[in-house]
Formats: C-alpha cells, structure tokens, sequence
C-alpha cells in the first residue's frame, strides 16, 4: 500500500474540501425568503433507505438532520425543523402510497424528494417519470414547495449502476418541466470521483449507501439548491454520550451484553467495572488474531444477530488488506456490520489501534493511519485515539474517555 502515498494524500485533501456540483442554482423562493426573514421552515426529507436513518449513517441522523444543521447554520435566526421520512426500499410508487400520513400531515413548508436507486431496478423510466412528477404536484397542491434530487452515484458492479445516470437525467427533465429546483447530487459525486476515486470510496459505507460524510455532502448540495448559498457541516461531529444504552443499563443493574474485538476486550471491562464495581458483563470475543482485515469483516456480519448491549470496534495494528480500496470498503463494512439496521439500538465505540498498542497506529504506516482516521470519521460514531504523549494503560485512558462524557 506505500507505492499509493500519493494518492492518498490527495485523497485526504480532497476529502477534506468536497466538490460541489457547478452551476447557477435557482432557489426555493419562498422556503429562502421564509429563512431570510427569520421565519419557520418545515422541512421533509421523502425518499428511500438514502433519506432514511441507517447503517451507513451510524443510526442516528441522515442528510435531512445535516439539511436543518446546514440551514441553521446559513440563518441562524430561522426556526427549522427538519423531518425525516426515509423508509428503505421505498420505489416512488411506495412513496406515494405513504405521502398522506409520512409527508403531508406534517404540513411541511418544503419537501425535498430524493428516489431512484429502488426505481431502477423496480420501475420502468416512464414509471419514475410520471410518479415523481406527481409527488410534484401532491406536494403543491398541499401547500409545499418541492426541490427535487438526483440520487448519489454508487460503485461499479452494484445492483443499481445500470439506469442511474439515466433516472437522475429523468429527476433533472422533471425538475425543468416543472419548474422545481434539483439538488444534482448525483454531479457533485461524480465530479468528486473525477478527481480522486480514492475520495469519492471516503463518501461511502458500502457499494450503494454514503456513510455520514457522504450524507453531508448531499445535505450542503440541498442548502446550496434552497438557498444559493454555499455552507460545510463536514465538521459536524458526533453528539451526546458516547454509551447512554450501557450507563443505562449499568444504572439499573441490568446485564450488559459486549461484543469487543479481541485487543480491546479486556481494558473495556476493566473500563466498565470502574463505572460500576457490581456490573453483571457478558463479554463476547471477536476474533482479530492473525486475522485479515476481511476475515474480521466476515465475523462481523454475525453482530446483529447477538443483539449486543455494546459494540467496541479495535482493529488491530496487523489487519491486513490487499489495497487501499479494500481496505476501506472492508473498514466501512466492519462498522456498518456494528450497528443494529435501522436507528441505533445498542452503543458503538471504535478504538484506534494507537490506544491498545502505542505507536502501532493503522498497519504500521502513518498514511494509513490517517486513512483510518478518516473512515472512523465518516461515520456518526465516537472514537478514540491515543495522544502522542499519553502513556497511560489503555483501561485508563477508555476509562477517562467514557467519565468524561457520562
């Protein structure tokens, strides 16, 4: 992985300062106006598991949340409510039939409606073309203003390559027919590809779903469509107590079931039996020794099924991957695979390997370190790494780290 130093710089840096699709943007008229002047916004997030709260996201918000944060953010004098009313595997047809009770009754003063990666394989062109045209009008004839978006572009080999460029050009036509704005994500994504793969594989969790940072750059597309203004939330970072499920749990006596990865299995009970001498811990081992990074993928797709109390994600030092891609398509994976499907359902915390094995950060090599860095930052986790003068025992420094945020 040295021979791609180069590139990996470049990717971080272009991470870092993500590209925006070009081009005059029309704002939503009355959704800006009612910003500018301080007013209230209610706004909808309509679309499929991309809109909605997963996985990829880390299970707590999506880019309907990073759309209020973005929008607060351009008029902090705007009351703004964003909502969210994402369902997996949603088609435009399932939309629809939903728009009543998920969309409408919030009496929204903006809808923004994202579909098409279960259209293309579900739904003829025409099909998509005339529901999303009457997602438009039900929307107006409700009182709501409508931007429409094109769907982020996915890996090549995935299920929905074939016919996605086609049905973001439909979501543009029916954009300019009917006069509503169109947030082109699936342009900002491509033109981040363009200029760096290595960049555009940190936008996602798996071949089809962004991971938070992907989300973020969708929400900044959006505020850019509503308002024509440009505004970052890259440096959103993770909010609330790091494990409320396991103090919870710990408060009440209760079991809690750890799921920790094999370098970090002891210092988190030790951890966790400083915050409560008496806590009844069943402790499950994932296997890491002399293990590919792919091999401790593959374990983690049995994590759901446990239903854990407490997730502790600590890749060691020597898990190997064959390149950088793999390496943070299996990393991405390994999170994702951490978390329940839907909204969090149990606490997630991701170790660097720095905090069990000091000066051993990411394989041994700095870049990939910061590699690292920036998959772990992706995500809507917390996570922890070891300063470069702290010698503590790695029991205390989770220790502190877990004190700190109760």
């Amino acid at each position: 992985m040295a021979d791609a130093t180069v590139i990996l710089v470049l990717a971080v840096l272009l991470t870092a300062c993500v590209t925006h699709a070009d081009g005059p943007v029309p704002p939503a008229t009355r959704a800006a106006q009612t910003l500018a002047d301080g007013g209230t916004l209610r706004v909808v997030g309509f679309g499929d598991s991309i809109t909605g709260v997963y996985y990829h996201t880390g299970g707590l918000r999506a880019w309907p949340e990073m759309l209020g944060i973005a929008l607060r953010r351009l008029y902090p004098d705007a009351d703004v409510e964003a909502i969210n009313a994402g369902i997996s595997g949603n088609t435009t047809a399932a939309g629809l039939a939903r728009m009543d009770t998920d969309v409408l009754a919030h009496d929204p003063g903006l809808v923004v409606v994202m579909f098409g990666m279960n259209d293309v394989a579900r739904a003829t062109p025409e099909e998509f073309r005339a529901n999303l045209a009457t997602i438009v009008t039900r929307c107006r004839e409700a009182g709501a203003e409508v931007v429409l978006c094109t769907p982020n572009s996915v890996y090549p080999g995935s299920r929905a390559i074939e016919g996605l460029a086609e049905f973001a050009e439909i979501v543009r036509a029916v954009g300019a027919e009917l006069g509503a704005p169109v947030a082109d994500c699936y342009a900002a994504y491509e033109q981040l590809r363009a200029r760096s793969e290595q960049a555009w594989r940190l936008l996602m969790s798996e071949t089809i779903h962004p991971n938070l940072r992907g989300h973020k750059l969708i929400a900044e597309e959006i505020a850019r469509t509503i308002t024509g203004q440009r505004v970052s939330v890259q440096d959103v970072a993770p909010e609330g107590p790091i494990i409320p499920h396991t103090l919870e749990l710990l408060e009440r006596g209760e079991p809690v079931k750890v799921i920790a990865m094999e370098p970090a299995l002891a210092a988190t009970e030790a951890a966790l039996r400083r915050l409560r001498a008496d806590a009844q811990l069943e402790l499950i081992a994932w296997p890491t020794a002399g293990q590919s990074l792919a091999q401790i993928e593959a374990w983690g797709k049995g994590v759901r099924e446990q239903a854990p109390d407490l997730v502790v994600v600590a890749v060691p030092a020597d898990g190997e991957a064959p390149d950088e891609e793999r390496f943070i398509r299996s990393y991405s994976w390994v999170l994702s695979w951490s978390l329940s499907f839907g909204r969090r359902e149990w606490d997630a915390i991701v170790l660097m390997p720095s905090v069990l094995a000091p000066g051993q950060d990411g394989l041994g090599a700095a870049l990939v370190t910061e590699l690292t860095r920036e998959i772990i930052g992706g995500q809507d986790l917390p996570w922890l790494e070891r300063a470069p003068d702290d010698e503590r025992p790695a029991e205390d420094l989770i220790d502190a780290w877990l004190a700190e945020a109760e």
